[in-house]
């Protein structure tokens, strides 16, 4: 895996992933940015979100169970001073779907946690980490 960052001026970057998508970043404008993008710890916590949806929808999907919507709310706290790692990151997921078993929803939490999500099982070495869930049903 490879990514290029180019900066652009103040602090904003422009990323360009290996897999050839952009990404902007910027600062907050006490830092000298212009507010015209996620900061660069924002973008961190998306993917950690992004992947874990990517795994939970993947596993309940495989399992045949009826899903037609997830959403995972994160909320961080971060370390006070340099490095302003992750302290705390919970995950709160929404999953919506006809007749949802809450063990199988609760089980492809725990598997993602666990054993396939690579950006939230690295961001547990800094930070304690705590999920929680809700079912929809779906009309």
């Amino acid at each position: 895996m490879e990514c290029t960052i180019k900066w652009l001026d103040g602090v904003s970057f422009l990323a360009e992933t290996g897999s050839g998508h952009l990404l902007a970043m910027d600062g907050a404008p006490e830092a000298g940015g212009r507010n015209l993008a996620p900061r660069p710890m924002e973008v961190v916590l998306a993917g950690a979100g992004g992947c874990t949806a990517f795994d939970v929808m993947t596993i309940l999907r495989k399992g045949r169970h009826d899903v037609r919507d997830c959403t995972v709310k994160l909320n961080a706290e971060r370390a006070d001073s340099d490095p302003k790692v992750f302290t705390r990151i919970h995950f709160h997921f929404t999953v919506t779907g006809k007749k949802l078993k809450p063990e199988a929803v609760e089980r492809a939490i725990h598997l993602s946690a666990e054993k396939y999500c690579s950006a939230s099982i690295m961001l547990a070495k800094t930070a304690a980490i705590s999920h929680a869930w809700t079912i929809i049903e779906a009309d």
